[in-house]
């Protein structure tokens, strides 16, 4: 697949990081594959945790000019000098978060499956929509969004798209020509190994 073709890569980090090792598993897949942008959304709602969590990975990423948005949480992007914030509910909270955070800030909805709420989420200001889950995960209701959802989307609609949740090579040979953004997570942060992860998941990208 030609370069211009590709779909970036959007990491995102896992609910339970170490901090101690995280940022040198990070630093390591970064220094390697160019990624577009981290997603931090941690499972604690510990602030101090999660702030703690944003200014390491931030550390990492903006080293090597990847931005980095966290779930939800608008006052962690503005204390911790995120880049964004990825918001979980469709477009309930895009246009509050774009007036929160200003006009260059990065907003992100997830929408599940429903093109309906993406296009809301679009109209509201969102820098892209994801959905998903596209195979075997747990995400959102864990039914799956089609490759004819992707494809409507990437004919009729400029917003950006996120391909995201159980993603395999397959998938991701079947969803690259119809998708923006590729978010990949869960997939390659249970191996030992994750860029040798990351990399078999991206090979039919040539």
């Amino acid at each position: 697949m030609a370069a211009e073709d590709r779909p970036q890569i959007y990491l995102i980090a896992p609910p339970d990081l170490d901090l101690g090792s995280f940022p040198d598993r990070l630093a390591r897949v970064l220094d390697t594959v160019d990624v577009a942008c981290l997603r931090l959304g941690l499972a604690t709602t510990d602030a101090d945790h999660i702030g703690r969590a944003a200014d390491a990975l931030r550390a990492v990423a903006h080293d090597r000019d990847v931005a980095v948005v966290v779930e939800t949480h608008l006052q962690i992007a503005e204390r911790h000098g995120l880049d964004g914030v990825h918001l979980t509910d469709g477009a309930r909270d895009v246009r509050a978060a774009r007036k929160a955070l200003g006009p260059d800030a990065i907003v992100g909805a997830f929408c599940g499956t429903t093109r309906h709420e993406g296009m809301n989420a679009g109209e509201a200001g969102a820098d892209y929509v994801a959905f998903g889950p596209v195979g075997a995960s747990s995400l959102g209701t864990g039914a799956p969004a089609g490759r004819d959802l992707f494809a409507w989307w990437s004919e009729m609609i400029e917003v950006p798209v996120v391909a995201e949740g159980g993603l395999t090579p397959a998938l991701v040979a079947d969803l690259a020509p119809v998708v923006d953004f590729l978010g990949i997570g869960p997939e390659i942060w249970g191996a030992e190994d994750a860029l040798a992860a990351l990399r078999a998941l991206l090979a039919p990208l040539g």
